[in-house]
């Protein structure tokens, strides 16, 4: 699900930007490749900007709820959810600052009218393979604002200059494979004769 959810971002803020008349300049890829020797990428990175997953963690307070199902006459026991929160980086590599500036701005308005995302109210292309089995989905979009040392770890570990950003934490996404743990029979009565006090 994590590509999942970059894949409708991705696709949400390009559209918003054609909208307003801008390019749609947003491109899932890692920005720490900016640098690289590698041209492809380089290439995809100019005149863009790069959405990056930079950390994802798990949200610890759901972590130990209980997962089962009851299906027919039967209960079945999976293994716990995982919740996660993704942390995604806008990063402006715009051939123009102003483009840079303008971009990230947008961008933050984009997430400020829309931070909850549901099956109901997002519009992607699901004629891509890999989107097909997305069934019922809900996460929110925030802005993490890190603090100025967080942020120069952040521009030091993906090893390049420093370029026009916003860093959003994504949260809620949840993983679960199909693969039942285990089953059980539902408790339908409970058997014995019920005695007063005074027969004890």
């Amino acid at each position: 699900m994590v590509f999942e959810v970059i894949q409708i971002i991705t696709e949400q803020v390009n559209n918003y930007l054609d909208e307003i008349g801008l390019e749609k300049t947003v491109v899932a890829e890692n920005i720490a490749f900016l640098e690289s020797q590698n041209d492809t990428v380089a290439d995809n990175l100019e005149d863009k900007v790069a959405l990056t997953l930079i950390n994802l963690d798990e949200e610890s307070t759901l972590k130990n709820f209980p997962n089962h199902k009851i299906e027919n006459t039967k209960t079945i026991y999976r293994n716990s959810v995982i919740n996660l929160n993704l942390y995604l980086l806008f990063s402006a590599n715009r051939s123009a600052y102003v483009n840079s500036l303008n971009d990230i701005s947008k961008i933050i308005a984009f997430f400020q009218g829309k931070r909850l995302f549901t099956q109901a109210n997002t519009i992607y292309n699901r004629n891509n393979v890999a989107m097909a089995n997305i069934d019922n989905f809900k996460f929110s979009v925030e802005l993490y604002t890190p603090t100025f040392e967080e942020l120069n770890y952040i521009w030091g570990t993906l090893g390049g200059k420093q370029l026009p950003s916003a860093l959003y934490k994504v949260s809620m996404i949840q993983i679960e494979r199909n693969l039942p743990q285990g089953s059980g029979q539902l408790i339908s009565k409970i058997r014995g004769t019920a005695k007063t006090k005074e027969q004890s």
